[in-house]
């Protein structure tokens, strides 16, 4: 087999993986502006949802314990289909039914050629870019908090 076909369907992988994270961190009003400024609203058909249930959130005692069963997460998700034939899919926390379905519109469309580069500088790259700076102020939060302890080792004089 050619090593490009290998290692492209896992680069699609990785990408809508990508995706489908962003497009669950997204604000109400990333979605929102987005969906307005799309130039021509495509033809939705829900398959599922949006609905809500809950989902097991698993734990491990120091990162690599055993696992055990933290407690239960509500979560929304959604699965359309647009009138081309493609399916978007996508969940997140909470219970935004609205931004969930806007969210596997949004999946829908960056699937598809004609406006995957719209979804992609509209939409995904200003949550990634919203996300870094989120992470970027967090750590340095943190940062500024941080305490040095060492230990002083007196000899005996």
């Amino acid at each position: 087999m050619d090593l490009a076909k290998q290692i492209e369907p896992n680069a699609e992988i990785a990408a809508r993986r990508r995706a489908a994270g962003l497009l669950a961190r997204a604000t109400t009003s990333e979605l929102h502006a987005a969906w307005e400024r799309l130039p021509a609203k495509p033809e939705v058909k829900p398959v599922r949802g949006p609905e809500t249930g809950l989902v097991m959130v698993r734990g491990r005692i120091g990162g690599g314990g055993a696992p055990f069963n933290l407690g239960e997460a509500t979560v929304t998700r959604a699965t359309v289909l647009l009138a081309s034939g493609t399916a978007g899919h996508a969940q997140a926390l909470g219970t935004a039914k609205a931004n969930v379905r806007l969210a596997a519109i949004f999946d829908a469309l960056r699937q598809e050629d004609a406006t995957r580069d719209f979804v992609e500088a509209t939409l995904l790259g200003p949550i990634e870019a919203r996300i870094a700076t989120e992470d970027k102020q967090k750590a340095e939060e943190t940062a500024a908090t941080r305490v040095d302890f060492f230990t002083m080792v007196r000899g005996d004089d």
